[in-house]
């Protein structure tokens, strides 16, 4: 995302009160008539909570997850040895995510949201909505090039989000993700100093780039494949529109979307695929983009 793209205080206060009686009445398992997946999609837990996938308290942090934060490492795929895939929106609330939270709610699609910590309050109960339908992650507090800060200042983004995040959604935070994708082995100790997983990507969507609702179809589509983590944001319109043909797609592939945790939970990424970062999931030349 662009940090130009978040709203000023005014406006987020106009927008906050505008989207408070945005419709959302739609319940998980409506009838649809494109591409309805079946899925339970249930919260995170917090590292040392316990439980198992699938468990009525959501989707726990796992021995699998546990492990990989002991890595320490980014995470950029799963091991694509099942049918899952995990569909990521960052930088909300925002002014579409009552849209992405109803078309995922009325055709059963699990996902995980990577929110802003100044965005928490846009949307009344938008962060407890989107653990209810995966999981949610800490994306920093005023989404900086955390690179670019010190480490001092980086911590207080990280650890401010999570807090907040924890309180906003009714639940511990332990997945993260940065930025624009800029990290290094400074951000990478913060994170899991502070217990989290780092949450990168597989397949950039390209929304936040500029791209149209059909080159966003095409950028997922064509990346969706066993273990892939897609990155998509939550405040684009051209994005809410591709959602349909994305869940259709998913369908046809016989691929299941689920939360980040269960995803790394059925089918974790060895050792040897994480420590070789992106490579280990078949992605070339990563730069500065979505994020």
């Amino acid at each position: 995302m662009r940090l130009s793209s978040l709203l000023p205080g005014a406006a987020a206060a106009a927008l906050a009160l505008a989207l408070g009686g945005c419709g959302s009445s739609t319940k998980p398992g409506t009838a649809s008539t494109a591409g309805q997946l079946p899925v339970a999609a249930t919260p995170a837990r917090a590292p040392g909570s316990g439980g198992g996938a699938g468990s009525t308290g959501g989707s726990p942090e796992s021995a699998q997850v546990r492990s990989l934060v002991a890595l320490g490492l980014p995470i950029y795929c799963a091991g694509a040895h099942g049918n899952e895939v995990a569909l990521t929106f960052d930088d909300g609330p925002g002014v579409y995510t009552r849209l992405v939270i109803n078309k995922l709610r009325k055709h059963r699609v699990a996902a995980t949201f990577f929110d802003v910590g100044r965005n928490l309050e846009l949307v009344a109960h938008a962060p407890a909505d989107e653990r209810a339908l995966g999981a949610v992650g800490d994306h920093t507090f005023t989404h900086p090039l955390l690179t670019a800060l010190s480490a001092s200042e980086a911590e207080g983004e990280i650890v401010r989000t999570q807090s907040a995040l924890a309180s906003a959604s009714g639940g511990p935070v332990f997945l993260f993700r940065p930025p624009y994708g800029g990290h290094s082995p400074a951000i990478d100790r913060i994170v899991s100093e502070h217990g989290m997983l780092e949450i990168l990507w597989t397949v950039d969507s390209a929304d936040s780039l500029g791209a149209n609702y059909a080159q966003i179809e095409s950028n997922v589509i064509g990346g969706l494949r066993p273990g892939s983590i897609i990155l998509m944001h939550e405040n684009h319109g051209q994005t809410v529109r591709a959602l349909l043909s994305i869940f259709a797609a998913l369908q046809r592939k016989h691929l299941r979307p689920v939360s980040v945790p269960q995803l790394l939970t059925d089918d974790p990424p060895s050792a040897a695929q994480v420590r070789a970062g992106g490579s280990g999931c078949g992605i070339r030349g990563r730069g500065l983009g979505g994020g």
